[in-house]
Order: C-alpha cells, then structure tokens, then sequence
C-alpha cells in the first residue's frame, strides 16, 4: 500500500507553498480541489484531460510535500483533498488571495 508523506502544519514553509504553486498545471489543480469541498481523484482534479498519469502523479507529490493536499488511497482511486485550513492557519488569507487572480 501506497505510504503518502504529509508534512504537520507547522511544517509547511512560505517557500514550499510558492515554490508548489508557481507551476500553472499545480495551480490550476489547487483551484480545482478549492471549487470542490469534497476529495477529488487525482483524474478529477487534472487540469488536462490528456495528461500523463506519470507527470500527475509528480504534482500530486510536490503538492503533498509543500502541504497543500492530504492524499488517501480509497480503493483505486488516490483521493486528494486541500488543506486549506493548515494554510490558512500558517499563511492567514494566502490561499484565497493567490486562488483570487485570474490565470
């Protein structure tokens, strides 16, 4: 079984959520799980339909690395949720006001 590494809140650095973000395919799949306030499969919350499940699975990675989704293995599916709340309670109105600019 798939062991996913989710850093604790007080983890997550300024410079790990920017550097995860600056990617517009990562930025676009955070904008995706923050429309939905439920999990999403890593394919539901792909912002190509076409794109390689290898270079998902690498945003999916660094995603979780910089803290911003928690991953679960829910049968088949990887289901990913944004952790907007540990966000927000270590950079307060960061993720909204980056989510708030168009792409």
């Amino acid at each position: 079984m798939a062991q996913f590494v989710h850093p604790a809140r007080e983890e997550i650095t300024l410079a790990g959520v920017l550097g995860a973000l600056a990617d517009p395919m990562r930025l676009r799949i955070v904008k995706s799980l923050a429309t939905q306030k439920d999990c999403m499969s890593c394919t539901e919350a792909a912002p190509c339909p076409d794109m390689a499940k290898s270079t998902l699975s690498n945003h999916f990675r660094i995603l979780r690395e910089a803290g911003l989704v928690r991953t679960s293995k829910q049968g088949v599916q990887h289901r990913n949720v944004l952790r907007e709340e540990d966000i927000n309670a270590r950079f307060p109105k960061l993720l909204k006001m980056i989510l708030s600019f168009p792409e």
